[in-house]
């Protein structure tokens, strides 16, 4: 199996990717290098075999929103790929790792030949779509607190041996939190407080608990019914 099969998104393409292999360049990249920077004009796609990396965008006044982060497994710059447009984010290592660099024209001829990886393309274009809805919806219609509700629900996964309960982890801090989703840290922090004080979040060493994620999740359900 070749090295591109390694990664879930080209794995049984039915099509034979040595060809394609040789034309990609793999290399190593270290913590806060930017990797790929708003309006930069490569339409490379960005394979990552290793480490961590996070996407920015910036807002008309220069404030910079986080996106999201992706790990092992995952890729970026699909869509300059397709459509040939200067970047519209940033992405800037979090820690040392690798990646596959593999040419527009490469990523299209492989998609374009297995219509396994053109149908997972879809998918996931169709998944990130929906998921940048969801939060447009949220910063549009919902107050800081409900942001925050709602980001630590997406951030969070279930709590294994416990009755409902989810984590975080590693726990994210304030400031990045804020970034997230457009306020200061200090506004975070405010909300952190009250919901400790409410028995909502607790904070391990490893992880922030959300004790009742249901509660979270009804708060944010009535708060956009309440706009609607």
């Amino acid at each position: 199996m070749g090295r591109l099969a390694v990664f879930p998104f080209f794995k049984d393409a039915g099509i034979d990717l040595t060809s394609y292999e040789s034309r990609c360049i793999w290399r190593r990249f270290d913590a806060n290098e930017i990797l790929v920077d708003f309006d930069d004009a490569s339409t490379d796609v960005y394979l990552l075999a290793s480490g961590e990396v996070r996407i920015l965008n910036r807002t008309q006044s220069g404030k910079e929103v986080i996106l999201g982060e992706m790990r092992a497994g995952e890729f970026f710059g699909e869509l300059a790929a397709i459509d040939g447009v200067s970047r519209s984010a940033n992405v800037t290592a979090l820690t040392r790792g690798e990646l596959c660099v593999v040419p527009a024209a490469v990523f299209r001829e492989i998609v374009f030949a297995a219509p396994p990886i053109a149908d997972r393309l879809l998918r996931l274009l169709a998944k990130r779509v929906r998921m940048l809805n969801a939060r447009l919806m949220e910063h549009a219609v919902l107050d800081l607190r409900h942001r925050l509700y709602a980001e630590l629900l997406r951030l969070s996964a279930p709590r294994p041996g416990t009755d409902g309960e989810r984590a975080v982890s590693p726990p994210p801090y304030h400031h990045v939190l804020a970034a997230r989703i457009g306020c200061r840290r200090e506004q975070v922090t405010r909300e952190f407080t009250v919901m400790a004080q409410e028995g909502l979040v607790d904070r391990t060493r490893g992880a922030l608990i959300l004790r009742r994620p249901d509660i979270l999740e009804a708060r944010v359900a009535e708060a956009l019914r309440e706009d609607a």
